[in-house]
């Protein structure tokens, strides 16, 4: 399997981290986090899910499957810890979930279970059970619109352009498969804490991915993951709030005994 992958930092650099982008973005949409000059110094290492922003799909669209091809490139690369947003978390908590993937993990909103994703995506499925492919074609021509204020003006046409970019017939799978996942779990919350890894859980102050209380509840009793929201921030955390993610990840870099 292909990556489409941007790269910044030292190739030396004492520390690695993957960054996976959400459903329909690509590695651009981290452009932001790796231009913070708090992580000059580490080699980041941002790769588009395959499928996504019209890139080569996989044949395997289970999460599972995702886990495995992005444990594979956080090895190759000897990633130190992996960032993750919107789906690409849920990719991510699933490595450390299923043991592929033994350091920490920094979660930009991911969805728990069915109930805590979007709308929109929950529609879209059902829609699509019916009417196939036409309700994701329409979604990607209103997703312009859709997306202002919910990403930095300078970049917006940008990223709006890459999410233009996606094939509706593969959008359609990987939803279907994506909320196959969170069905076939219930909640992921209780699988992240099992999995005993250091994890920062991380939501905007105006996010449109939920976490229930009893999730909220699960991660705060686990002792090596912290729960976040962030001021102001909407759903592209990475975007709105690149400082505050750079911060956290890197004490999420920093070893403890």
């Amino acid at each position: 399997m292909s990556w489409n992958l941007i790269e910044s930092g030292p190739a030396d650099a004492d520390h690695s981290v993957l960054l996976l982008p959400g459903a329909l973005c690509t590695a651009q949409f981290y452009r932001d986090l790796m231009a913070e000059p708090e992580l000059a110094d580490v080699r980041l290492i941002a790769a588009t899910l395959p499928g996504h922003g019209g890139t080569p799909p996989p044949e395997d669209f289970s999460i599972e499957n995702y886990a495995r091809l992005a444990a594979e490139l956080a090895a190759q690369f000897e990633c130190d810890a992996v960032l993750g947003h919107s789906v690409g978390a849920n990719v991510a908590l699933e490595m450390v979930a299923s043991g592929l993937f033994d350091g920490p993990v920094v979660l930009l909103s991911p969805s728990l279970s069915r109930r805590d994703e979007s709308i929109v995506p929950r529609v879209l499925d059902r829609l699509g059970r019916v009417l196939g492919d036409l309700p994701f074609t329409a979604m990607l021509t209103v997703i312009g619109p859709a997306m202002k204020g919910s990403l930095p003006a300078e970049s917006q046409e940008m990223l709006i352009a890459e999410l233009r970019k996606n094939d509706p017939r593969v959008t359609r799978r990987h939803l279907r498969s994506y909320l196959q996942y969170l069905d076939q779990h219930g909640s992921v919350a209780t699988r992240l804490c099992q999995a005993g890894r250091r994890a920062w859980v991380l939501y905007g102050e105006h996010d449109d991915v939920s976490i229930t209380d009893q999730e909220r509840s699960t991660l705060e009793s686990c002792p090596r993951t912290t729960v976040i929201t962030v001021p102001g921030s909407s759903h592209m955390i990475a975007n709105m709030a690149p400082a505050r993610v750079a911060e956290i990840l890197i004490e999420a870099l920093v070893p403890t005994c």
